[in-house]
C-alpha cells in the first residue's frame, strides 16, 4: 500500500481509478473530481458506527464495522474490478480506518493500491488554498442581456482561457435564470469544481471570468476567488437595448408563462409592485419583449449603481452594433491585445 501526499494523488488520478470509500451522503456533499463512490457503510450504517464510537468504545465499532462490510467484501473486490486498472487510487475523509481498510482489501486481491495521505479533507484544503495564489483574472461586466456568458463561450472556441461561473453552478444569476436551472450542486461540489476547472489551465496567461455575485443561485464562491474578481481588472460591454431585450427574449422565453410570472412576483418588492403588476400582465399577454422591458429597468438601475463602485477597475469600456458573440469576442481580443482604451 502506498500513501501519496495530495500534490501526487492529483497528478496520479489522470492515469487511475479513484476510489471514495466514504458515505454516499458525504459524496453527495461533495467529492473529488473523476472519484466513484465505493462506500465502506451506507449512510445509516456509518451513523450506527459513529454511535458506538462514542457511545461505547472503539473496539466495540470495530466489531460493528467488521460486522456490516463481512457480507460485502467480494462486492468491494468485483466492484474494482470493473474498473478495468491493476492499480486504484483510494480516499476517505481523513486517510483513517475506512480508505486503509479498502486498500487492505484490494491489495489482498492483488491490486496495487494507493491512499491519499490526509484524505478528502486534505484535497478540500488544496481546494480552498489554490485560490490564495493571485490569479491573471479578466472580469467581463455589462448589464442583463449583454450577452455576456455567451461572449466567453466564444472566447473559449478562439483559444482563450474561460471559467463559465454560471455553467459550473447551473444557475443563470437571477430569478428568471433559476427557472432553466435543473438543480444545482452543493455549494462544496461547486467549489471543487471550480478548482477541477481552474487548476488545468495555465495561471501565467489570462483567465476570462464572468461579474457575478458572492451567491449564485443557492450556491457561493470561494471568499479568496471573489475577491480577486473583485479586485481584477474589468471589460465594460454595452448592447443597445434592443438587441438585450432580443437576447432575454430569446434565452427566457422557452421558459413557462407561470414560471415567468412566478418570478416577477419574487423581485416584485424590488421592482415595485406597479411594474410587476405591468410586467406580468404583458406575459399573460404574450408580450414578453415589453415584459422585459420593464423589468429591465429595475436591473439596469441595480447594475449601475454597482459598476459606478467599480469606475476604476475598468480597463477598457466597449459598445457593440452587433450581437453576434463570436463577432463581440473577436472585437474584444483585438482590443484588449492592442491594450488601447476605449
Amino acid at each position: 500500500m502506498h500513501i501519496a501526499r495530495i500534490e501526487n494523488f492529483l497528478a496520479l488520478r489522470s492515469s487511475f481509478p479513484v476510489l471514495d470509500t466514504r458515505s454516499p451522503g458525504e459524496f453527495d456533499a461533495g467529492h473529488m473530481g473523476h472519484a466513484m463512490n465505493l462506500p465502506l457503510f451506507g449512510n445509516e450504517e456509518r451513523a450506527r458506527v459513529g454511535t458506538a464510537y462514542k457511545q461505547q468504545s472503539k473496539q466495540q465499532a470495530v466489531k460493528l464495522g467488521l460486522e456490516i462490510v463481512g457480507p460485502k467484501m467480494v462486492g468491494f473486490v468485483e466492484a474494482a474490478e470493473k474498473l478495468a486498472s491493476d492499480h486504484l487510487l483510494v480516499h476517505c475523509w481523513r486517510g483513517g480506518m475506512r480508505s486503509k481498510s479498502v486498500a487492505w482489501l484490494l491489495e489482498t486481491y492483488g491490486f496495487e493500491v494507493t491512499v491519499l495521505d490526509g484524505g478528502y479533507k486534505a484535497y478540500r484544503k488544496a481546494v480552498l488554498e489554490y485560490f490564495d495564489q493571485p490569479l491573471p483574472l479578466l472580469v467581463l461586466t455589462g448589464a442583463t442581456g449583454s450577452r455576456k456568458t455567451a461572449v466567453l463561450h466564444a472566447l473559449r472556441d478562439l483559444g482563450e482561457q474561460v471559467i463559465d461561473l454560471e455553467g459550473l453552478a447551473n444557475h443563470n444569476g437571477s430569478s428568471f435564470g433559476n427557472q432553466l436551472s435543473t438543480g444545482q450542486p452543493t455549494t462544496e461540489q461547486f467549489q471543487n469544481n471550480l478548482f477541477e476547472s481552474f487548476r488545468i489551465l495555465d495561471p501565467a496567461k489570462r483567465i476570462w471570468i464572468e461579474d457575478e455575485s458572492f451567491t449564485i443561485g443557492r450556491v457561493r464562491l470561494i471568499e479568496s476567488l471573489y475577491k480577486q474578481k473583485q479586485e481584477a481588472p474589468h471589460i465594460l460591454v454595452h448592447l443597445p437595448v434592443e438587441a438585450r431585450i432580443n437576447a432575454l427574449v430569446e434565452a427566457y422565453g422557452k421558459i413557462p408563462p407561470e414560471k415567468l410570472i412566478f418570478a416577477t412576483n419574487q423581485i416584485a418588492e424590488r421592482l415595485g409592485k406597479q411594474k410587476a403588476a405591468e410586467a406580468v400582465a404583458f406575459i399573460q399577454t404574450g408580450n414578453l419583449s415589453e415584459a422585459v422591458q420593464v423589468i429591465l429597468d429595475y436591473y439596469d438601475k441595480t447594475y449601475t449603481k454597482g459598476i459606478r463602485k467599480k469606475t476604476p477597475l475598468i480597463q477598457h469600456e466597449v459598445s457593440f452594433d452587433t450581437s453576434d458573440p463570436h463577432e463581440m469576442a473577436s472585437q474584444l481580443l483585438q482590443i484588449v491585445n492592442s491594450s488601447q482604451p476605449i
